[in-house]
């Protein structure tokens, strides 16, 4: 049901300029919200009013909570963007965990009306594990990713104190034609270069970009979630998998030979285990909440990004 636009709820977006954000934002807009961002410089979107931040030092406009009761927390630095130094290590958790923190500490001493957290996590919790079909109550692996998920999770759980909802939605690869992890995938496709990378055998959990969308959406307007969901489509799928449903999509063929591991640890080193590792992910427990996945094949998916 579409809310009045008389007196719509006020949701704030941090890293809301990303691809997910802006999907989030036009949802959001359509529906009847008012929809602010949070970002580091002015935002190009004359619908929604954009509030400035600095999170490294630790400086955010106090206004950006006024009248605000649901905050979305997308902000992060990208994780593929760069090689993992130590550095970039650091800033990839900070601008995740230090960002909701900032927030927390406005929200404390400031008279405000936030009573919902509904934050991303990723499935890089749980690391590379094989086969293993994870649930949200499966341990988290080891390596960078879990470690930086950990802290991600652990400080948007501190919102918990302050009697808010925190929702945290452990989210695997968007599928979305205009911008990551597709894009790239399709670009050797479409050069008629495709094939699997690794051993092809690597489970990859992918979402299309309206589910992800619609599954914010109903973190925001269903008040009995809480916790941790994983955003994944029911049907995971192997890499081979992937790419094969991605060049048959586009018309293309796919080479029967598969880029070797070695080739990705030589270029991008630890960071490496993005395309290389394995993840089965399960989508029952939202599943049982009532969500309805739209595009729940992988086929179809691709059918409705592509068409």
């Amino acid at each position: 049901m579409t809310r009045s636009p008389t007196s719509p709820k006020h949701v704030l977006i941090t890293g809301g300029s990303g691809l997910l954000g802006m999907r989030l934002t036009d949802a959001l807009l359509e529906k009847g919200y008012r929809v602010s961002h949070l970002g580091r410089k002015p935002g190009k979107d004359v619908r929604v009013q954009t509030f400035l931040w600095d999170v490294t030092k630790g400086k955010v406009d106090e206004q950006c909570i006024d009248d605000t009761d649901v905050i979305v927390h997308l902000a992060g630095a990208g994780i593929a963007d760069k090689k993992w130094s130590e550095d970039r290590k650091k800033l990839i958790i900070n601008s995740r965990a230090a960002s909701i923190r900032l927030i927390y500490n406005l929200i404390q001493r400031r008279p405000n009306k936030v009573n919902s957290i509904i934050s991303a996590a990723a499935i890089g919790y749980y690391g590379n594990r094989g086969n293993e079909l994870l649930t949200e109550e499966s341990p988290p692996g080891k390596g960078f990713m879990p470690e930086c998920c950990i802290a991600w999770e652990e400080a948007a759980d501190e919102g918990k104190k302050l009697g808010l909802r925190v929702v945290k939605l452990r989210t695997g690869v968007v599928l979305d034609k205009k911008g990551g992890a597709l894009r790239q995938m399709a670009m050797p496709v479409k050069l008629y270069a495709g094939a699997a990378l690794g051993s092809g055998r690597q489970w990859v959990p992918w979402i299309h970009w309206q589910d992800a969308v619609d599954m914010y959406l109903a973190a925001i307007e269903n008040i009995n979630l809480t916790g941790v969901y994983n955003m994944v489509a029911p049907a995971p799928v192997t890499n081979r998998q992937l790419m094969k449903a991605i060049a048959t999509q586009l018309d293309r063929p796919l080479w029967f030979f598969t880029v070797p591991g070695l080739v990705f640890k030589m270029l991008m080193g630890e960071m490496s285990i993005i395309i290389l590792g394995s993840t089965r992910v399960s989508s029952q427990k939202i599943q049982d909440e009532g969500f309805v996945f739209k595009y729940p094949d992988l086929a179809g998916a691709l059918k409705q990004i592509y068409g």
